[in-house]
């Protein structure tokens, strides 16, 4: 029997989720995560786990991995020192970027420091065309001094961005293949290659944090693929992209920008399964962890992607999943500001000490100590009681802001919860109501191992009737790994008009783009079944500085007869741009500046389980003890077991349903059931609430 794995690493635990669809069964499980080494807690999770279930380490067949080093690298500046070498004149176009603010109004916000220092930026006397032509070639004495300066920086890695280079790499390959010749001890990092796309600026941003995330990911990788072989020698490892899909080592090694968001994307994948098992269309995601909170949404099951996106303040140009993140987690530290006004986060007790109630030392008083004063957690602990949590060590965090502030205790931790969930109520504004969608129309989905825990009061802010918490909230990043496709994407910058001559010219990109994509199917060894490409174009009315991506075509197959005709391509864009901005016209003229094809592969099916048959009767509960779902008194409330509830089963707030990874508490009148696939759908009762 083979088992696929998914591994997903976070600030505060490292998650596993196993899977054997012969057996028609899976297992969860958690580790502490070791920030100073990620890949100790993979390997040492992974045995863990497979001791404990019985899972033979021969049989299993993939593991797929969410990867925080990229990102991490990039918060901490600890990637690796990077030459640039540019063409002559743009040595700071990094620096002169857009000549925009990080914030409109904060004249004291900067944009971070350029990774590439200006002594390592090196011009080359080239330079192609818009059109591609040849205007200057390098000659080969200009290539010799720009090595030699490369080479003295005396950095790890090296970044090529020519002028135009996405419409004619020759420079930039010619280029690339003497460095390597005289210094193979250099990563290089070609902007033809990592995103060849229009845009000077964010194209050359993008290729100097490949560059300066090279080295760290190689060496990360090298020791993580070594330490599955060793245990896995079978197992088939697959790191996740930030487009919510699956590339192999070798690719990663290569791009590991496309690593930047690599497990939020995969909380947005897992979390769109969920939604196809319960039936609901449209989500609105809340994956809350120990150190921060990401929300995204999903429209018709499918996860919205961004192309332009900051990372640490640095822009990339690549296809992300659209994931807002904001600083608010279980580590959250309440603190009072110099206005003297109480806030909470962004500031994380991170995984060690952590909050104060997990007895390591932790001294400030955070989100966790704040549910377990409140009840909504067990003294009990986590992880099923093999973390014990102690409420006298958070009661005496808490006691100061009390006193400060004249409250109880309790009072006082249900306060600071609220200005938790007021910022995250905030984050999710920015990508829902700010873009033309009402959240009232939307389920929401708590997930995270704190996420259920806050959803709640988050659905009733946002005025949203209903809940759908997974089966295993605190591990949807590493089961959305199990579910995420190998994924490619491939992009051509070509402007030209939505007519008849253009609608020609799309259909002989898409052929190209085409048998790239086959190239790169029978390359990865792709399941020749489960193949689906996707066509999409970015387009904008003439005259606009910004485009939209317009799906256009998609099937197992496409071919240049898929390309629609010009008015139905100006009809799908104005359909897009009126969603986008609330208007569009039948008559202004549109060009295309760029034509994307997505590859993708299946690689794992769910079976749905069937629906429920007969009357489940009512779960038992474990457990009575007091919990504050309001600030000022307690009620009693059911305590359950989640392990043991059936489909098909009903709970009726007050009560507390626990698990493994996570804590759902359900409100006075509102109803929690369980669905065929362990999922819990809960009907929210305003007027229940105590």
């Amino acid at each position: 029997m083979g088992w696929t794995i998914g591994v997903d690493v976070g600030g505060t635990f490292t998650d596993f989720y196993a899977a054997n669809d012969e057996a028609g069964i899976f297992h969860v499980g958690k580790t502490p995560s070791t920030p100073a080494n990620p890949a100790q807690a993979i390997l040492s999770g992974l045995s863990d786990l497979c001791e404990r279930y019985e899972i033979p380490l021969d049989d299993i067949e993939r593991l797929s991995h969410g990867t925080t080093v990229g990102t991490n690298a990039l918060i901490q500046r600890t990637g690796s020192g990077v030459a640039l070498v540019t063409t002559k004149g743009f040595r700071d176009l990094l620096e002169i970027g857009r000549q925009t603010r990080p914030h409109m109004y904060d004249l004291q916000n900067d944009h971070p420091a350029p990774l590439a220092d200006r002594e390592h930026r090196i011009e080359l006397d080239e330079r192609i065309g818009a059109q591609g032509e040849v205007v200057r070639s390098p000659t080969d004495a200009d290539i010799d001094a720009a090595i030699d300066a490369v080479i003295a920086s005396g950095t790890g890695a090296c970044a090529i961005g020519f002028l135009f280079a996405f419409r004619n790499s020759e420079h930039e390959e010619k280029f690339a293949a003497a460095l390597r010749s005289r210094a193979p001890e250099i990563a290089v990092s070609l902007s033809s290659e990592v995103q060849p796309e229009f845009r000077e600026y964010e194209r050359l941003s993008t290729t100097v944090l490949n560059a300066y995330l090279q080295p760290v990911m190689w060496e990360y990788l090298q020791t993580l693929e070594k330490g599955v072989a060793d245990r896995a020698p079978d197992a088939n490892l697959g790191i996740n992209q930030s487009s919510g899909g699956l590339m192999s080592v070798k690719r990663s090694r290569e791009f590991p920008v496309r690593t930047a968001l690599s497990g939020p994307a995969a909380g947005a994948v897992g979390a769109a399964h969920v939604a196809r098992q319960t039936g609901r269309r449209n989500i609105i995601t809340l994956d809350m962890g120990g150190t921060s909170a990401d929300v995204a949404l999903i429209r018709d099951y499918k996860v919205d992607l961004a192309f332009d996106r900051d990372v640490a303040g640095f822009p990339i140009r690549m296809p992300c999943v659209d994931v807002e993140t904001v600083g608010a987690g279980g580590g959250s530290v309440a603190w009072f500001d110099r206005d003297g006004l109480l806030k909470a986060g962004p500031i994380s007790a991170g995984a060690y000490p952590g909050p104060a109630c997990y007895g390591n030392g932790g001294d400030q008083p955070t989100t966790t100590d704040a549910n377990l004063l409140l009840g909504r957690l067990s003294s009990r602990g986590l992880l099923d009681g093999d973390m014990g949590l102690d409420p006298e060590l958070s009661r005496k965090v808490y006691q100061p802001i009390a006193d400060r502030l004249g409250f109880s205790v309790e009072r006082t931790a249900h306060g600071v919860l609220g200005i938790v969930v007021a910022n995250m109520v905030r984050t999710i504004r920015t990508i829902s109501v700010e873009r033309g969608h009402d959240p009232r129309e939307f389920v929401l989905m708590p997930f995270g191992g704190a996420g259920p825990l806050h959803a709640r009061d988050v659905a009733v802010s946002l005025g949203m009737h209903e809940m759908v918490v997974p089966a295993a909230p605190g591990i949807v990043c590493a089961q959305g790994l199990l579910v995420s496709d190998l994924k490619e994407d491939f992009v051509s910058s070509r402007r030209f008009a939505i007519d008849e001559d253009g609608v020609k010219v799309l259909a002989l990109t898409l052929e190209e783009l085409h048998d790239r994509a086959v190239e790169w199917f029978d390359g990865e060894d792709a399941p020749q079944g489960g193949r689906h490409v996707q066509l999409v174009v970015d387009a904008r009315y003439v005259g606009q500085n910004f485009e939209l991506a317009v799906p256009v075509a998609g099937g197992s197959t496409l071919s240049g007869t898929d390309v629609p005709n010009a008015a139905d391509l100006h009809a799908a864009f104005c359909k897009a741009h009126d969603v986008a901005y609330g208007y569009s016209s039948d008559t202004d003229p549109i060009e295309i500046v760029n034509v994307r094809l997505s590859a993708s592969a299946k690689l794992h099916e769910f079976p749905d389980k069937p629906d429920v048959a007969g009357d489940p009767g009512t779960p038992t509960p474990r457990d009575r003890r007091p919990v504050y779902f309001e600030a000022h008194e307690p009620v009693e409330a059911r305590i359950y077991d989640r392990a043991e509830m059936q489909p098909g089963q009903r709970i009726t707030g007050p009560a507390v349903i626990e698990q493994m990874d996570t804590t759902t508490p359900v409100y006075p009148g509102d109803v929690a059931e369980m669905t065929p696939d362990g999922h819990l759908i809960i009907k929210i009762n305003k007027e229940g609430t105590a």
